[in-house]
């Protein structure tokens, strides 16, 4: 399982024309899946994510988590992050899991999310366009 967070202020994600998700700030979470996840890694990095310290405290300093500071996440599957460029300019996405078992386990992770901070999400498979204003920039890979 892999997550590439990003803090920002305003994100939005749109298919055809229409926003499906969108937040005001806190952080856009991209997520992928690879076979052999498990809930437990779910649940791991869920809570991982709402306690990263990367937003400001009153002196400046990233010392605050999405908690502490408030916001939403915004939730965004992404098969993409598995993506294996070793054998040419054509990238191989066989690591990541199967679109069957891989909504079940997205939606698992939104529904974890949930039990700490508001989640809105993008559409599982769908073309999704993104926009994110990232604060900072502040970007966070994080695995499991």
């Amino acid at each position: 399982m892999r997550v590439l967070i990003q803090r920002s202020g305003k994100a939005s994600v749109t298919v055809d024309n229409h926003v499906v998700g969108a937040i005001d700030s806190g952080l856009v979470v991209f997520v992928g899946f690879t076979d052999g996840d498990s809930i437990s890694q779910i649940e791991y990095l869920a809570k991982k994510i709402v306690n990263l310290r990367i937003f400001p405290d009153e002196e400046g300093i990233m010392n605050k988590s999405i908690l502490d500071y408030g916001g939403k996440i915004l939730s965004v599957s992404q098969f993409t992050l598995y993506a294996d460029c070793k054998k040419g300019n054509r990238p191989s996405y066989i690591a990541a899991m199967n679109n069957y078992e891989a909504i079940h386990f997205y939606e698992l992770f939104n529904d974890e999310l949930r039990k700490y901070v508001e989640v809105e999400t993008g559409e599982f498979g769908a073309d999704m366009d993104v926009a994110i204003t990232n604060i900072g920039p502040t970007t966070i890979w994080l695995e499991r």
